[in-house]
């Protein structure tokens, strides 16, 4: 989806409907906190693109970035305890994925990389599906508009909507730089094995999955899981 319309998309959100003052069943109040949410999700991706602009200046591909044992730990901790809505307004906990091979990917509507990776990773989840391979998106962006994203670029594996909201559970996870997209790859024992800043090489991402897929999970105690 181009950068203008989804701009367009926002600035149109930023109109009250006339219809629903004039009728007074929007206040001010309602109108003005839409307001400052818009302006600030803005403001983010603003600050977003120009940090992805500099890193796709100075990377031609994602950099693994390095954790320590207990920034892994942690990550992993974190990101397994979310509960999080998914685009249909369910929460959705990411703990129930525990045993699968599973790619976490922080990322948002407006985020241009976000756009090239993610009908790649469509293809991935399609292709190893059956093997124990998931996507997990967290979205930090507008459920309508990540709603209708994941519709036009027809995401066939987990969207859950963090807003922003979920930007120190991106960070818990390694994500120093604060830009996006983000990947976290969790093998089945619920380990952070890799961490990716920038967008993926899909056929790395394989080459780095595909011998987790055939490992078999270590037994986890609940407190270590969530």
């Amino acid at each position: 989806m181009p950068k203008s319309k989804l701009l367009a998309l926002y600035l149109r959100a930023l109109k009250p409907n006339s219809k629903y003052l004039e009728a007074g069943k929007l206040s001010k109040d309602v109108v003005m906190s839409k307001v400052k949410q818009i302006f600030l999700y803005l403001c983010v991706a603003v600050f977003a693109l120009v940090a992805g602009s500099y890193l796709r200046s100075v990377l031609t591909e994602a950099q693994q970035t390095q954790l320590s044992s207990e920034e892994s730990q942690q990550g992993a901790k974190a990101i397994l305890a979310a509960n999080l809505p998914d685009i249909h307004g369910e929460n959705q906990a990411v703990s129930q994925w525990l045993g699968k091979v599973m790619v976490v990917n922080f990322w948002a509507t407006w985020c241009t990389p976000c756009q090239e990776e993610i009908p790649e990773f469509v293809a991935a989840q399609e292709k190893f599906r059956d093997q124990g391979l998931l996507f997990v998106g967290i979205a930090l962006d507008q459920a309508g508009m990540v709603k209708k994203f994941s519709q036009e670029f027809g995401i066939n594996y987990p969207v859950l909507v963090g807003g922003l909201n979920s930007w120190p559970l991106a960070q818990a996870a390694g994500n120093r730089l604060s830009v996006l997209p983000y990947t976290v790859v969790i093998n089945r024992s619920g380990e952070i094995v890799e961490t990716y800043v920038g967008r993926v090489n899909l056929k790395k991402l394989e080459k780095l999955v595909i011998p987790l897929l055939k490992e078999n999970p270590q037994a986890q105690s609940p407190e270590k899981a969530g």
